[in-house]
């Protein structure tokens, strides 16, 4: 069974409607012809991603939940497992809506780069999980 701090986590994790609100924002870029969404293949695709990452990182969050407590780590590192993960769910999707807000974007701005900052978040989170429960096997 997950620790209470763990369940609180998830919690708020599926309290919040992120997930939701980017696909709802995508069907909405898709019903408003005047968005500019169709005439961009870049935008296309970083907006699809931004929903799918969210959607996908969501899900990952959870189950990562359910063993940070099994792990061997200090409390601390188990404070950064519960909230490194989560928060690539928001870098990851951010960088690649924010990147190209304009309907004439043809390349992604700086907020790109949020992408790789949820990324290395999201690894440091992951690799500091497994080597907690491996640790845990001995």
């Amino acid at each position: 069974m997950p620790g209470s701090e763990s369940r609180r986590v998830a919690g708020i994790l599926l309290v919040f409607p992120t997930v939701l609100y980017g696909g709802v924002s995508l069907l909405m870029f898709l019903i408003n012809r005047n968005s500019g969404y169709m005439e961009n293949p870049l935008r296309q695709n970083l907006f699809r991603a931004g929903p799918a990452h969210a959607g996908v990182l969501l899900v990952l969050s959870l189950i990562a939940l359910r063993y940070v407590d099994e792990a061997r780590l200090a409390e601390g590192w188990k404070r950064y497992v519960r909230s490194s993960i989560p928060s690539a769910a928001i870098f990851l999707p951010a960088g690649f809506f924010f990147s190209v807000l304009s309907p004439r974007a043809t390349e992604p701005n700086g907020f790109i780069y949020l992408a790789y900052v949820g990324a290395v978040v999201l690894g440091a989170g992951l690799l500091t999980l497994g080597v907690g429960l491996l640790r845990n096997t001995r």
